[in-house]
């Protein structure tokens, strides 16, 4: 049934966006560990134009709680200093006059805690987006049914295929997690 198959991949594809979604949320969540992907979201002021910060600077990690930003134009210290310490990062950045220092102290253990929850609030906006997506596509199942483009026992296959989708995806979800809260649990 080609109705069929084409919302089994309409179905894959929108919940595998929804995965990638996820990962993308959760690679913003601060480890114990320092990483470049903090940094996506902050822009500055690069002559009258929001930058990401690794378009105007060199971005590195030199040990595992550092981060150093190497601009390529040294009026743009104060700039980058100012838009780190306006994002929700949380770090203040150590200025030496040729390169920005941000120091990732060590998580306490309620830090900890309290980002585990917000990857399992994550997870479950995850879920229930991957909730939202089986149940667009069982309608879409249905009303081929109500319109006698499939049969009752192709129907019930379909929603059954869909439930098997959603219940893969929910297991991906599990385990991006639990990955993300044992990496945030490591001291």
């Amino acid at each position: 049934m080609q109705e069929l198959e084409s919302i089994y991949k309409d179905t894959r594809d929108k919940m595998d966006k929804t995965i990638e979604s996820l990962r993308k949320e959760l690679m913003k969540i601060r480890t114990g560990k320092a990483n470049i992907s903090l940094l996506e979201d902050i822009t500055v002021d690069y002559y009258g134009q929001p930058s990401p910060l690794n378009h105007v600077g060199t971005i590195s990690v030199p040990e595992a709680r550092l981060i150093l930003i190497n601009p390529w134009e040294k009026n743009m210290l104060q700039i980058i200093e100012k838009a780190i310490l306006a994002s929700d990062l949380g770090i203040t950045p150590q200025n030496d006059g040729n390169v920005i220092r941000l120091a990732f102290p060590p998580l306490t253990e309620d830090r900890r805690k309290d980002l585990g929850k917000l990857v399992k609030k994550h997870g479950e906006e995850a879920k229930i987006s991957v909730r939202n997506i089986r149940r667009t596509a069982n309608d879409d199942i249905k009303k081929l049914e109500k319109d006698s483009i499939i049969s009752e026992d192709n129907s019930k296959d379909g929603l059954d295929e869909i439930q098997e989708i959603t219940d893969e995806f929910t297991k991906k979800i599990d385990e991006i997690v639990d990955n993300k809260e044992k990496e945030i649990m490591e001291i």
